[in-house]
């Protein structure tokens, strides 16, 4: 029997097909197995990473939406909130309720309403606007405050990069 997980993004993936959302394409990377989907996000314009066409592998836990998924950048992205190794750190995907740190309120943090197209948006709006407050990358929220130029030179390798990939 199918569970409650399976059948949301059974429904999200169909809904995303009929009805793409602009700036990111989002599909399963294996037809047999619901919980792990690719997604490519475009780098959204009048941003550092306009023109760039970033994968990543959003990877859901077998009691979603109770809990949020994982996202990780299988692309070389140079970010505040994506680790050296691509996994994205955005609020709504840090499990819910309070924060042990106390940086975050629990709203801002996962909650079961979210869905791939809420994931992914949030994600390109991290682009838009890093976070450097609490950074998953302490090196490039270094760049991005100090040394804007050497953080825009390094996007900009990230970007080319990206399209040489297509």
């Amino acid at each position: 029997m199918a569970s409650q997980g399976s059948l949301l993004l059974q429904k999200q993936l169909k809904d995303l097909c009929k009805n793409p959302v602009d700036g990111f394409s989002a599909g399963l990377v294996d037809e047999n197995n619901i919980f792990e989907w690719s997604v490519t996000i475009i780098g959204p314009p009048d941003t550092l990473y306009e023109g760039g066409f970033f994968n990543a592998i959003m990877t859901f836990p077998p009691n979603y939406p109770n809990s949020p998924p994982a996202v990780r950048f299988t692309s070389e992205i140079w970010h505040p909130n994506v680790y050296a190794d691509g996994r994205v750190c955005i609020s709504i995907l840090h499990p819910p309720g309070d924060d042990p740190n106390g940086y975050e309120l629990a709203s801002e943090r996962w909650m079961p309403v979210h869905t791939v197209e809420s994931i992914v948006l949030s994600i390109i709006s991290m682009l838009s606007s890093p976070n450097d407050e609490s950074p998953a990358n302490v090196e490039a929220a270094k760049e991005w405050r100090e040394r804007r130029d050497e953080f825009k030179r390094k996007v900009g390798r990230c970007v080319r990069r990206s399209q040489e990939m297509l």
